[in-house]
């Protein structure tokens, strides 16, 4: 699945009421015209509740200000003219994505109107380190904006790295296979570079957000499981924002603690944990002990996944069946209405749905189950871009972002 110009990704939508200031109504103005939510200042006025003239005011300004423009019109019951269709103005600046993991990453270039402008698939090691690694991010993106006007400007950089992030600081926070990031100021590096904020988020929480915007509402709460290198885990809530906890911690499932492997280290330092024992890492571990020539790598392991070797198949659907205990007792805690089961290996291997959803269904009580929707992604390898691009498009038309580019617009009695 692809978002384009009929299906955009939903952006989230603050309340208004007739108290709230200009700043606010233009911010929430945007977002729905950004969402195709609403075309029209008539639509704006039904979904907001607004006076007409607050909503032609706020208009104004984001016209004046390049933020939005005209795109059309629509015809009207009636002999009424024609209705002027709004959408936002591609040209207002550019929102970049960059969703790493440990070995891959997506590389991608959008305007405000989610159109796609440039994309590269790169390869890296995050184990490397940030400097080797954020150089090579800056010069791939340095040649994508040489490809798009050198008159619109970067807004918003969003990078997912895969580690527990201090999204408020902009820097990891002891990532297990992260070695050498940990408080590395990303935020402010990248911020450098390329002069606009950089929002440093969980590439699995990335991923959670694309999927959530890409569903319909009421799939919403979500829970979305990264099954690759390692595991991780993204919680979005019933209104559809993710969930990041006190301090971020918040969907980091891939430490917790299984049963029966107490004598399994994670690369956490602690023992037991499902990533030590479930993840791709963990299998291509355990395929050393029975084959003369194990796989290197993900790549080898999916390999000899698609060939349909019996070792491989068998230790993955192991391997399934203990993170279904985890996600089952987690189905009891969070009482999702949609699991996404995604990464490498879930996407190698019908398998490991398959083991998921078998335990869970089992394990977890009818109360917690009996609408619960167990998928695999809508939008596949695309989701942590997706959720990326709705982050940052939501953060270049917050009231603070906006109020840097616009005027202020007069109070209407």
């Amino acid at each position: 699945m692809e978002w384009n110009a009929e299906s955009r990704l939903r952006l989230s939508i603050p309340e208004v009421s007739a108290r709230v200031s200009p700043e606010v109504v233009a911010s929430t103005l945007a977002r729905l015209i950004g969402s195709h939510a609403a075309e029209t200042q008539a639509d704006l006025v039904r979904v907001t509740g607004l006076a007409r003239t607050t909503v032609a005011v706020a208009l104004d300004v984001l016209e004046g200000s390049g933020v939005i423009q005209y795109v059309g019109s629509r015809p009207t019951p009636g002999r009424g003219r024609p209705a002027d269709r709004l959408g936002l103005n591609p040209s207002f600046g550019l929102v970049l994505v960059a969703d790493l993991g440990a070995h891959a990453g997506r590389l991608t270039v959008h305007d405000l109107g989610q159109d796609l402008l440039a994309a590269r698939d790169i390869r890296l090691a995050v184990s490397d380190g940030p400097m080797p690694v954020l150089a090579l991010i800056t010069r791939e993106f340095r040649s994508m904006l040489a490809e798009v006007p050198a008159s619109v400007r970067p807004l918003v950089f969003v990078v997912g790295l895969p580690g527990p992030m201090d999204t408020r600081r902009g820097m990891p926070v002891k990532p297990p296979i992260m070695n050498g990031w940990d408080a590395f100021p990303v935020s402010d590096t990248m911020g450098a570079e390329f002069g606009c904020p950089v929002l440093l988020e969980n590439d699995v929480n990335l991923r959670a957000l694309g999927e959530a915007r890409a569903l319909p509402p009421d799939q919403s709460p979500l829970l979305y499981v990264k099954v690759s290198t390692g595991i991780g885990g993204g919680l979005i809530t019933a209104s559809g924002k993710l969930h990041h906890g006190a301090d971020g911690a918040a969907g980091d499932i891939g430490h917790v603690r299984v049963p029966d492997a107490d004598d399994s280290l994670c690369a956490c330092g602690n023992y037991g944990c499902v990533e030590a024992v479930a993840s791709a890492s963990a299998i291509l571990r355990q395929l050393k002990q029975f084959r003369s020539d194990p796989p290197a790598d993900l790549d080898g392991l999916t390999a000899l996944l698609r060939a349909g070797d019996s070792e491989t198949v068998g230790l993955v659907r192991t391997a399934a069946s203990r993170l279904g205990e985890v996600v089952a007792n987690l189905v009891h805690f969070f009482n999702p209405a949609r699991i996404v089961v995604g990464g490498s290996l879930a996407v190698a291997s019908d398998d490991v749905l398959a083991g998921v959803r078998a335990v869970v269904y089992r394990r977890a009580l009818p109360l917690a189950t009996r609408n619960l929707v167990i998928s695999q992604s809508v939008l596949d390898q695309a989701s942590g871009t997706a959720g990326g691009l709705v982050l940052g498009i939501e953060a270049a038309l917050t009231v603070e972002a906006l109020s840097r580019s616009m005027p202020v617009a007069p109070h209407r009695r």
